[in-house]
Protein backbone atom coordinates (compact mmCIF):
# COMPACT_ATOMS: atom_id res chain seq x y z
CA UNK A 1 0.00 0.00 0.00
CA UNK A 2 1.24 3.47 -0.92
CA UNK A 3 -0.28 6.59 0.61
CA UNK A 4 1.02 10.17 0.66
CA UNK A 5 -0.85 13.17 2.07
CA UNK A 6 0.31 16.67 1.18
CA UNK A 7 -1.23 19.56 3.15
CA UNK A 8 0.08 22.14 0.68
CA UNK A 9 -1.35 20.53 -2.46
CA UNK A 10 -0.41 23.50 -4.63
CA UNK A 11 3.22 22.32 -4.41
CA UNK A 12 2.46 19.12 -6.31
CA UNK A 13 0.40 21.06 -8.84
CA UNK A 14 3.28 23.48 -9.49
CA UNK A 15 5.90 20.73 -9.78
CA UNK A 16 3.78 18.82 -12.28
CA UNK A 17 3.01 21.97 -14.26
CA UNK A 18 6.75 22.58 -14.57
CA UNK A 19 7.61 19.13 -15.97
CA UNK A 20 4.51 17.99 -17.90
CA UNK A 21 5.55 19.72 -21.14
CA UNK A 22 9.03 18.21 -20.94
CA UNK A 23 8.11 14.61 -20.10
CA UNK A 24 4.93 12.93 -21.33
CA UNK A 25 5.00 9.51 -19.65
CA UNK A 26 7.07 8.57 -16.60
CA UNK A 27 7.36 6.10 -13.75
CA UNK A 28 6.89 7.47 -10.25
CA UNK A 29 8.96 5.25 -7.96
CA UNK A 30 7.66 5.00 -4.42
CA UNK A 31 9.94 3.76 -1.65
CA UNK A 32 10.24 4.11 2.12
CA UNK A 33 12.33 7.28 1.63
CA UNK A 34 10.13 9.15 -0.85
CA UNK A 35 8.26 9.62 -4.12
CA UNK A 36 10.60 10.05 -7.11
CA UNK A 37 10.62 10.37 -10.87
CA UNK A 38 13.45 10.20 -13.37
CA UNK A 39 12.80 10.60 -17.09
CA UNK A 40 14.26 12.01 -20.31
CA UNK A 41 12.39 14.34 -22.62
CA UNK A 42 11.35 12.96 -26.03
CA UNK A 43 14.43 14.34 -27.80
CA UNK A 44 16.79 12.96 -25.09
CA UNK A 45 18.23 16.40 -24.31
CA UNK A 46 16.89 17.07 -20.82
CA UNK A 47 16.84 14.77 -17.81
CA UNK A 48 14.18 15.37 -15.18
CA UNK A 49 15.07 14.05 -11.72
CA UNK A 50 12.48 14.70 -9.01
CA UNK A 51 12.47 13.53 -5.40
CA UNK A 52 9.74 14.38 -2.92
CA UNK A 53 11.06 13.07 0.41
CA UNK A 54 8.71 11.20 2.71
CA UNK A 55 9.28 13.71 5.51
CA UNK A 56 7.90 16.49 3.28
CA UNK A 57 4.44 14.90 3.44
CA UNK A 58 2.00 15.21 6.34
CA UNK A 59 1.53 11.43 6.16
CA UNK A 60 3.67 9.06 4.09
CA UNK A 61 3.37 5.29 3.89
CA UNK A 62 5.00 2.90 1.44
CA UNK A 63 4.90 -0.74 2.52
CA UNK A 64 7.02 -1.93 -0.40
CA UNK A 65 8.71 -0.32 -3.39
CA UNK A 66 6.32 0.21 -6.29
CA UNK A 67 6.61 1.87 -9.67
CA UNK A 68 3.59 3.71 -11.03
CA UNK A 69 3.62 4.59 -14.74
CA UNK A 70 1.62 7.74 -15.42
CA UNK A 71 0.83 10.06 -18.28
CA UNK A 72 1.78 13.45 -16.83
CA UNK A 73 -0.75 15.38 -18.95
CA UNK A 74 -3.57 13.21 -17.58
CA UNK A 75 -2.20 13.61 -14.06
CA UNK A 76 -2.09 17.40 -14.56
CA UNK A 77 -5.75 17.37 -15.72
CA UNK A 78 -6.73 15.61 -12.51
CA UNK A 79 -4.67 17.94 -10.34
CA UNK A 80 -6.32 20.97 -11.98
CA UNK A 81 -9.53 19.84 -10.26
CA UNK A 82 -7.88 20.50 -6.88
CA UNK A 83 -8.04 23.96 -5.39
CA UNK A 84 -4.73 25.63 -4.53
CA UNK A 85 -5.52 25.33 -0.80
CA UNK A 86 -6.69 21.70 -1.02
CA UNK A 87 -5.00 18.82 0.77
CA UNK A 88 -3.95 16.18 -1.79
CA UNK A 89 -3.71 12.49 -0.93
CA UNK A 90 -2.28 9.95 -3.39
CA UNK A 91 -3.11 6.25 -2.84
CA UNK A 92 -2.22 3.04 -4.67
CA UNK A 93 -2.37 -0.66 -3.88
CA UNK A 94 0.80 -2.72 -4.22
CA UNK A 95 -0.54 -4.86 -7.06
CA UNK A 96 -3.17 -2.42 -8.36
CA UNK A 97 -3.39 -0.89 -11.82
CA UNK A 98 -4.84 2.46 -10.71
CA UNK A 99 -3.83 5.41 -8.54
CA UNK A 100 -6.32 7.51 -6.59
CA UNK A 101 -6.03 11.25 -6.03
CA UNK A 102 -8.15 12.66 -3.21
CA UNK A 103 -8.65 16.41 -2.77
CA UNK A 104 -9.94 17.81 0.53
CA UNK A 105 -10.87 21.45 1.00
CA UNK A 106 -9.18 23.05 4.04
CA UNK A 107 -12.42 23.17 6.06
CA UNK A 108 -13.33 19.59 5.02
CA UNK A 109 -16.63 20.64 3.39
CA UNK A 110 -15.70 19.15 0.00
CA UNK A 111 -13.86 15.91 -0.74
CA UNK A 112 -13.24 14.74 -4.32
CA UNK A 113 -11.52 11.60 -5.50
CA UNK A 114 -10.22 10.73 -8.95
CA UNK A 115 -8.92 7.37 -10.10
CA UNK A 116 -6.40 7.17 -12.93
CA UNK A 117 -5.25 4.05 -14.78
CA UNK A 118 -1.57 3.28 -14.51
CA UNK A 119 0.60 2.50 -17.55
CA UNK A 120 3.37 -0.01 -18.18
CA UNK A 121 6.34 2.19 -19.04
CA UNK A 122 9.67 0.64 -19.92
CA UNK A 123 12.41 2.86 -18.49
CA UNK A 124 15.90 2.54 -17.14
CA UNK A 125 17.26 4.43 -14.16
CA UNK A 126 20.12 6.70 -15.21
CA UNK A 127 23.02 7.50 -12.92
CA UNK A 128 23.65 11.19 -12.46
CA UNK A 129 27.39 11.71 -11.91
CA UNK A 130 28.63 14.12 -9.26
CA UNK A 131 29.97 17.17 -11.07
CA UNK A 132 32.03 20.11 -9.89
CA UNK A 133 30.69 23.20 -11.62
CA UNK A 134 32.80 26.25 -12.41
CA UNK A 135 30.02 28.52 -11.14
CA UNK A 136 26.72 28.36 -9.29
CA UNK A 137 23.93 30.83 -9.91
CA UNK A 138 21.03 31.35 -7.51
CA UNK A 139 18.08 33.30 -8.84
CA UNK A 140 14.30 33.21 -8.46
CA UNK A 141 12.79 30.51 -10.67
CA UNK A 142 10.06 32.91 -11.83
CA UNK A 143 12.71 35.33 -13.12
CA UNK A 144 14.62 32.53 -14.88
CA UNK A 145 11.38 31.27 -16.49
CA UNK A 146 10.40 34.78 -17.59
CA UNK A 147 13.79 35.44 -19.23
CA UNK A 148 13.75 32.09 -21.06
CA UNK A 149 10.14 32.60 -22.15
CA UNK A 150 10.87 36.14 -23.42
CA UNK A 151 13.97 35.05 -25.34
CA UNK A 152 12.23 32.02 -26.86
CA UNK A 153 10.02 34.43 -28.82
CA UNK A 154 13.17 35.65 -30.62
CA UNK A 155 15.13 32.42 -31.16
CA UNK A 156 14.93 28.65 -30.67
CA UNK A 157 17.83 28.28 -28.25
CA UNK A 158 18.99 30.33 -25.27
CA UNK A 159 22.71 30.49 -24.47
CA UNK A 160 23.72 31.06 -20.85
CA UNK A 161 27.16 32.36 -19.88
CA UNK A 162 28.46 33.36 -16.46
CA UNK A 163 31.20 35.84 -15.56
CA UNK A 164 32.23 37.53 -12.30
CA UNK A 165 29.92 40.42 -13.22
CA UNK A 166 26.76 38.34 -13.68
CA UNK A 167 24.88 35.95 -15.93
CA UNK A 168 24.10 36.61 -19.58
CA UNK A 169 21.25 34.99 -21.51
CA UNK A 170 21.40 35.36 -25.30
CA UNK A 171 19.55 34.17 -28.39
CA UNK A 172 19.50 34.77 -32.12
CA UNK A 173 16.67 34.19 -34.58
CA UNK A 174 15.21 35.22 -37.90
CA UNK A 175 13.89 38.50 -36.50
CA UNK A 176 17.06 39.52 -34.65
CA UNK A 177 19.21 38.99 -31.57
CA UNK A 178 18.53 39.48 -27.87
CA UNK A 179 20.59 39.55 -24.68
CA UNK A 180 19.57 39.78 -21.04
CA UNK A 181 22.24 40.33 -18.38
CA UNK A 182 21.52 39.91 -14.68
CA UNK A 183 24.15 41.49 -12.47
CA UNK A 184 25.16 39.98 -9.15
CA UNK A 185 23.46 41.78 -6.28
CA UNK A 186 25.20 42.42 -2.98
CA UNK A 187 23.01 40.10 -0.87
CA UNK A 188 24.05 37.00 -2.79
CA UNK A 189 27.28 36.28 -0.92
CA UNK A 190 25.89 36.96 2.56
CA UNK A 191 25.50 33.85 4.70
CA UNK A 192 22.11 33.62 6.34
Amino acid sequence: MFEARLIQGSLLKKVLEAIKDLVTDANFDCSATGFSLQAMDSSHVALVALLLRGEGFDHYRCDRNISMGMNLNNMAKMLKCAGNDDIITIKADDEGNTVTFMFESPNQDKISDFEMKLMDIDSEHLGIPDTDYASTVKMPSAEFARICRDLSTIGDTVGISVTKDGIKFSTAGDIGNANVTCRQNKTVDKVK
